[in-house]
């Protein structure tokens, strides 16, 4: 086979999270894509922007599995980069906006960037990065125009305006050779323990992910959903995004979440779904302006990251009067693995969901054999979104596929009805005084007892007598007086002894990611002396 015809039948049988644009345009050409603050973009006029920024990266000299950074935040240029790579087999690789210099450096390093796509006011950011990054040259950035911040050339590197690369004459669909199994990006996990870890992610993968939210959730051309989580994390990107435009929904982007500005835009663009963590629906309850605004328009209202407590539930599905649903996966599996569907919220409160149709979920104890419903262990995947691997690391990607199944590193188990419970993180398992102890039932035990708790954190720490003691560590609710004494006495109305903790640690704030997920690794090395002498 000639190199035209190899291209020739890639282009009509290939996996491309670029076509599922490309295939949308096609269809609803009119349809309203994205809304960016006052931009608004049908797919036609998505399609064709995308297309000219991929000749741009053509014309530039990159290629099929060239490597190029992304820092932004949740914006138009986010998905124009994003899909312009896709369509031309680039490597997209977003960066982690809660990242430090040090961090971005490494990444750059070692996913061998070519270059790096930035918004302005993020230029400070990555100019400091790029003078860390000494193992490996970066050689240009471009430069969007994000929220206006003027900028200036750096000393590392060409730099040049995004709209010089994005202004290329041709609109026509890029023909680029790009095969299934092809990465289409490196998502870097949050490397709480170690440097972060590249997730390899292919074509194929995020393609058949993207199909899941329309299947399983009814994700629907009519949808209008507002995108607030970071759009460089895997939940709001591939989980939920990729699926939206593929159906023909619209995009409302937001670039930070605010409960007010959120429930005004609910009204004012007349959403059908938004996607947030447990804690936003709690700011966005207790919020002054809950009760201002229309929201009838919403249908669905996701989550995800960890269930939420029962009480919260039932008090945002009575105020937002439409479906709940939760998420739950990880970036290695690109990510939903399972959906916690809104027919089952109220009368199994805590499960995690039912597996989605494409990942084969199952429970599998250390010896590598797999349980049986009831029975606790490491919850494992099979299915075609999962990750190729972890980049340049081939001893952590043969220890994730081990036994022909991808370990996790949750434990959890199935009940009767076939719905999946999380029980905790492995390494968040407490081991107290001979006993095992998950630091989530705890968790659980203090939301339901003591209402004035606005969250609470459970973790190890080190203790002469019980190796690890059971600490809470708690924020109270605005004007809520507090104290440990009634947190405790509370908490031992549900919880057995062995399980109660040792003692209540109030902080005015809870240390997180950039998607919002409290850092338990700070606070563990935070208050690793807190027993000191005890």
């Amino acid at each position: 086979m000639t190199e035209l015809d190899a291209l020739a039948a890639n282009s009509v049988r290939r996996v491309n999270v670029g076509d599922m644009l490309t295939r949308t345009a096609w269809r609803l050409p009119d349809k309203e894509a994205v809304v960016d603050g006052p931009r608004r973009l049908t797919y036609a006029q998505l399609d064709v922007t995308v297309n000219r920024l991929a000749h741009g990266l053509l014309r530039a000299g990159f290629g099929r599995g060239d490597v190029l950074a992304l820092a932004s935040g949740n914006s138009l240029e986010f998905l124009l980069v994003y899909y312009a790579c896709a369509k031309t087999g680039v490597v997209c690789v977003p960066v982690n906006l809660a990242w430090g210099p040090d961090e971005v450096a490494y990444v750059l390093e070692h996913s061998r960037a070519r270059a790096v796509v930035v918004e302005s006011q993020l230029a400070p950011l990555v100019e400091r990065a790029l003078e860390r990054a000494v193992a490996h040259e970066v050689a240009e950035v471009f430069v969007a125009p994000g929220t206006g911040v003027a900028w200036a050339p750096g000393p590392v590197g060409t730099w040049q305006d995004l709209e010089v690369l994005g202004a290329h004459p041709d609109a026509s669909e890029p023909r680029c050779l790009v095969e299934d199994r092809d990465p289409l990006s490196y998502l870097y996990t949050s490397g709480t323990t170690s440097a972060p870890k590249g997730v390899v992610s292919s074509h194929v993968a995020v393609y058949i992910e993207s199909l899941n939210a329309p299947l399983v959730l009814g994700f629907s051309a009519s949808d209008r959903s507002v995108v607030m989580m970071p759009l460089f994390h895997t939940a709001q990107l591939n989980g939920f995004t990729t699926g939206l435009l593929y159906v023909g929904g619209t995009a409302v982007l937001m670039r930070a979440f605010q409960p007010g500005e959120l429930l005004r835009l609910i009204e004012a663009e007349r959403i059908t779904q938004i996607f947030g963590l447990p804690m936003m629906y709690r700011a966005l309850l207790d919020h002054p302006d809950m009760g201002l605004y229309d929201l009838s328009s919403l249908r669905l209202a996701l989550y995800a990251m960890a269930p939420m407590p029962d009480t919260d539930l039932r008090r945002a599905i009575e105020a937002f009067g439409c479906d709940f649903a939760l998420g739950f996966g990880q970036t290695e599996m690109n990510p939903l693995t399972t959906v916690f569907p809104p027919e089952y919220q109220l009368t199994h409160p805590g499960s995690v969901g039912l597996s989605v149709p494409n990942v084969q979920v199952a429970i599998m104890d250390d010896a590598g054999d797999l349980l049986p419903v009831g029975s606790e262990g490491e919850i494992v995947y099979r299915g075609p979104h999962a990750m190729e691997g972890y980049l340049r690391n081939p001893e952590a990607t043969q220890e994730a596929f081990r036994g022909g199944w991808f370990h996790s590193g949750d434990v959890g188990r199935f009940d009767a009805d076939g719905l999946l419970w999380f029980a905790d993180r492995k390494k968040d398992v407490i081991k107290t005084g001979g006993e095992n102890v998950a630091s989530i039932e705890v968790e659980k035990a203090l939301y339901e007892t003591e209402p004035r708790i606005q969250e609470a954190v459970v973790i190890g720490l080190p203790h002469a007598r019980w190796s690890e003691a059971i600490t809470a560590v708690v924020t109270a609710r605005e004007g809520a007086d507090l104290d440990a004494a009634q947190v405790l006495a509370s908490a031992g109305e549900r919880l057995a002894g062995f399980k109660l903790p040792k003692d209540v640690i109030f902080v005015a704030e809870m240390p997180r990611t950039a998607t919002g997920k409290i850092q338990k690794n700070v606070l563990r090395e935070q208050f690793r002396n807190h027993y000191d002498g005890a």
